[in-house]
């Protein structure tokens, strides 16, 4: 592990207190979750983004998947 510095506002700080100490843990450990959580959702929303484009581009034809129809069971039959 390597050790970083970095700054936070003083109201972040008291809250991040009360969270850690109310998840017995600490600011290094609740942090480091925190950015794992926060970079994961960075490449799930980069990722939502490139298929976004990717159908506006190519947008999905009416009948693409109408053949389809006839063999969706949803189990209320």
């Amino acid at each position: 592990m390597r050790t970083l510095q970095m700054t936070f506002d003083d109201d972040l700080v008291a809250e991040l207190d009360q969270v850690v100490q109310e998840n017995r843990t600490n600011r290094s450990a609740f942090t480091r979750e925190a950015l794992r959580m926060a970079i994961a959702l960075y490449h799930q929303r980069k990722l939502v983004e490139k298929h976004r484009a990717g159908y506006l581009r190519h947008p999905v034809a009416p009948d693409e998947f109408s053949v389809w129809e006839e063999e969706q069971a949803w189990g209320d039959e």
